[in-house]
């Protein structure tokens, strides 16, 4: 039987099941039922059987491994899937890029569900605005995709601690990814929330999910025998009725195989491929194979370069994958951008951290337009599609607005006494120890550790990630995983000692994620004696954070300007908002903040030199630019309508 006809025969049932998703959400929509009504909440307890005709409410034939195949009911099927992160890209502009997806010949969504997003603090989630998972699955279903679910509760992902929150470390003892206790109580808690919103959306409820993935890359960590199962009756438990599947690469497919799961390679060239097939059939038999991650691209870290896949190896890969008898993912189809400060890190010769842009090199390009990639791709699934594809969407326009200069400035110094007090402790506190935010500790950001010293000397601690030193208010240099001690100049007297300590992001792969405590690590020396009697203050620059800053704080941007600092601009937008890229040429190294949003780190050594800033955040009119600024400013803040991701290095 050829490929065409093996992809057409579903067609009808898929139709019809189309109709039934559209017909909720136009119900739905006639509700208004807003996130936080009364009624939204009664209608998220109905029962989701109760709007499916009877005819799927009874149907017990989900996506199988069936020999050679996967089957959809009685017809084998392909999978032709494509990974974009909601949680990566703005809402607005979610059906844009899942429509680009759909015109490129594929029909299967995947994703990542972020932990440490959703729960940011314990017992407390978060499924609204850019994180309605919900809403973005039931978008996929309405555009005419399948869905693959991938739910962890590790993602690696390039996200802070693989998407794993960072309040799990406040237990001294904490092992993660395995079934000590501690670990599995949370993941519990978090699952029976999880998936009492993600099992009505599954294939035989009528939703577009047809399999969840159980966990991810586990064979390549491996410390605990007894884990997956315990993660695959965790997901049967609740609910998850579809096809179960695990994810490993070369490193730990042969430790990664789970009985009664379908096993899924990841790989990155056509060269890998006959190997690992060959050992998928070794364990597991006759199965159908399917590439969960071929990843089309890479990401990138600062100070090293831009990683990009050329466009005919893309292609060439793709089509040795289809021969193979495969399935396949495509990872990233659309990469987007790590906002704020979730961008995660790599830690093994040295740390190295993600850069804000998850561009990827993917099959579109961070602001979601087409790539080389994209066309050639197009044109091979379409040849699978036995009829035309839907026309590609337009490209959403690009400017170039005019550059801003800041007007006003609040130094770090002068912003300290508009902040929470301080937490006092006679010894140094991690950030995730820290008795805030209801005890939950702080995941992101900055935290700053003032104490009082009367001699100079040797500084020497364990910084995590990066710690600019200041005496009183001048900045002698930085502690990091490299330089370990700095020398304290001759002094008068008692001084402030302070240093300014950034979490620039938790490795997110490795054996090593147990020990991603951020701030300062333990006591501090001056001279090998423990330094005590700290005032700590969290910088976590949430939007509650600048809302302590009203406009009687802020002062004119003087010529000297004392750093850290915030400097406070305005962008005027006279038409319609369009995305633009933000360019800080003469700027260090900092955060900007746009109308509230946290766009992201910047950083001089590169690789990236632009931020992606979507129309969809800004207002036409007047809108609100922030920048914090660790160490040096630039005379404006510039704007273009092209990215400028970094030197370019092929990948082998």
């Amino acid at each position: 039987m050829t490929t065409r006809s093996l992809l057409r025969r579903p067609c009808r049932a898929f139709g019809l099941l189309l109709l039934l998703v559209l017909a909720f959400l136009v119900l739905r929509r006639y509700l208004h039922l807003e996130p936080g009504s009364c009624d939204h909440e009664v209608a998220q307890r109905l029962d989701w059987r109760s709007l499916v005709s009877p005819w799927l409410r009874h149907r017990q034939a989900g996506l199988q491994a069936k020999g050679e195949d996967f089957v959809l009911e009685d017809s084998a099927f392909w999978i032709f899937g494509g990974s974009v992160h909601y949680f990566r890209v703005p809402r607005a502009y979610w059906r844009d890029r899942l429509l680009k997806m759909k015109a490129c010949g594929l029909n299967t969504l995947t994703t990542y569900v972020p932990w440490n997003l959703h729960e940011p603090q314990r017992g407390n989630f978060d499924f609204s605005g850019n994180l309605d998972l919900e809403a973005f699955v039931l978008m996929a279903a309405e555009i005419g995709l399948w869905v693959i679910l991938r739910p962890g509760p590790y993602i690696c992902s390039e996200i802070d601690l693989g998407g794993l929150p960072s309040w799990l470390l406040q237990d001294p003892g904490m092992r993660l990814r395995t079934t000590y206790k501690g670990f599995t109580k949370a993941v519990d808690l978090y699952f029976d929330h999880l998936m009492s919103r993600v099992v009505p959306l599954q294939y035989k409820h009528g939703g577009p999910i047809i399999a969840v993935q159980v966990e991810n890359e586990y064979g390549s960590y491996n410390k605990d025998p007894a884990y997956m199962p315990y993660i695959k009756k965790a997901l049967e438990d609740r609910g998850i009725v579809e096809l179960l599947l695990t994810s490993d690469n070369k490193d730990g497919l042969s430790k990664g195989v789970v009985h009664g799961v379908t096993a899924t390679i990841n790989l990155q060239s056509h060269q890998e491929l006959q190997l690992l097939t060959t050992f998928l059939l070794s364990v597991q038999r006759v199965q159908p194979k399917m590439v969960m991650e071929y990843w089309t691209g890479w990401f990138d870290s600062w100070g090293g370069p831009h990683n990009i896949r050329d466009s005919s190896e893309v292609l060439k890969t793709v089509s040795a994958i289809i021969d193979a008898g495969c399935s396949i993912n495509l990872y990233m189809f659309h990469g987007g951008t790590s906002f704020g400060f979730i961008s995660g890190a790599m830690h093994f010769d040295e740390y190295k951290s993600d850069v804000t842009s998850y561009d990827y090199d993917a099959v579109l390009t961070e602001a979601g337009d087409y790539t080389a990639k994209y066309d050639k791709l197009r044109e091979f699934f379409g040849s699978f599609s036995g009829g035309p594809l839907p026309p590609p969407p337009d490209l959403l326009p690009k400017t170039a607005y005019e550059s801003v200069r800041p007007a006003l400035y609040l130094s770090l110094w002068d912003a300290l006494q508009y902040m929470e007090e301080p937490t006092n402790s006679e010894k140094p506190v991690n950030m995730e120890n820290l008795p805030i935010n209801d005890g939950n500790g702080q995941s992101f950001g900055y935290t700053l550790y003032e104490t009082t010293i009367d001699s100079s000397g040797v500084l020497s601690g364990l910084v995590r990630d990066r710690g600019q030193v200041f005496v009183n208010t001048v900045s002698i240099g930085f502690l990091d995983y490299k330089r370990k001690k700095i020398f304290i100049p001759l002094i008068q007297g008692y001084t402030i000692l302070r240093i300014l300590v950034e979490n620039c992001g938790r490795v997110n792969y490795g054996d090593n994620i147990d020990d991603q405590r951020k701030g300062l690590i333990g006591n501090l020396y001056l001279n090998d004696s423990p330094l005590k009697n700290f005032r700590i203050y969290s910088l976590d620059m949430r939007k509650s954070f600048f809302q302590r800053f009203s406009t009687n704080t802020w002062n004119p941007v003087p010529e000297a300007p004392t750093f850290p600092a915030f400097f406070l601009g305005a962008l005027f937008v006279a038409l319609s908002p369009l995305d633009t890229f933000m360019q800080l040429e003469g700027w260090e190294k900092g955060v900007v903040f746009i109308n509230g949003q946290n766009l992201g780190r910047y950083w001089n050594i590169g690789p990236q030199e632009t931020l992606y800033l979507p129309g969809a955040w800004l207002d036409q009119g007047i809108n609100q630019v922030i920048v914090f600024e660790e160490e040096m400013a630039g005379p404006t803040i510039q704007f273009t309508d092209t990215p400028h991701l970094g030197r370019n290095q092929y990948l082998n």
